[in-house]
């Protein structure tokens, strides 16, 4: 008997499983250990920051913090403390993960996006950019979300059409706010973080906080969602 063509379709069953295992944003090869540098280490110290991990530092760098706080997250996770990030790692990393419809108001979530948020301060605009080498302002509001738990679409205008309007008055911290720009519709958005500040990724200044009631954004607002309630 042939055992060629049992031998191939095993194979094929093991890629695709792993590949449903794996992180958005991470490659299904993608397996990190002490030294290793780069945005994947990056992604991987911010959601470790968001589950509240000790990582003082989210540089991209894979180191004794770094290894340490991946050890602590594998033990409790039931899974050996080896300080490497195979698929099971990145799948339990995965697996607090939720769809925005089933989402709730959590004023520990939200604070998390929001210090998620400030800490890419500086990162510059790069358009159709969703890594922290460079982000569009609707990839780094998919980012920011995304370490925390919760998938949104890449652009604007598929953003904006999730969650509940809110009026202008009632805006609160972890909204996400709209604007028109290039072009008519909610062609960029930001996150508020409360005193009339908003946090986003623009073309002019990078990732950087601006007011709601500047010269430029207030004539260019739109509306709000609130994605978490």
């Amino acid at each position: 008997m042939n055992t060629f063509i049992p031998k191939v379709i095993a194979s094929i069953a093991v890629a695709i499983s792993f590949a449903l295992l794996t992180p958005v944003g991470v490659q299904a090869a993608d397996i990190l250990r002490p030294g290793d540098r780069g945005s994947e280490v990056t992604f991987l110290q911010e959601r470790l920051q968001s589950l509240g991990y000790n990582i003082p530092s989210a540089d991209g760098v894979y180191g004794n913090l770094t290894e340490a706080a991946v050890e602590n997250f594998q033990t409790n996770s039931g899974l050996d403390a080896d300080g490497i990030v195979g698929y099971q790692t990145w799948d339990a990393l995965r697996s607090g993960n939720s769809q925005v419809s089933r989402g709730q108001r959590s004023r520990y979530l939200i604070d998390n996006i929001i210090q998620t948020s400030k800490r890419l301060q500086g990162i510059p605009y790069l358009w159709g950019g969703d890594t922290p080498e460079g982000f569009d302002c609707s990839g780094f509001t998919q980012y920011v979300f995304r370490l925390n738990g919760i998938n949104l679409p890449r652009t604007a205008d598929e953003q904006y059409e999730l969650g509940v309007p809110v009026s202008y008055d009632n805006l609160q911290p972890g909204d996400m706010v709209f604007f028109t720009t290039y072009a008519p519709g909610p062609s960029h958005n930001g996150i508020y973080i409360g005193n009339g500040l908003f946090i986003n990724s623009s073309s002019s200044q990078g990732v950087s906080i601006a007011r709601m009631d500047n010269s430029y954004w207030a004539p260019r607002y739109i509306g709000a969602k609130r994605i978490l309630r």
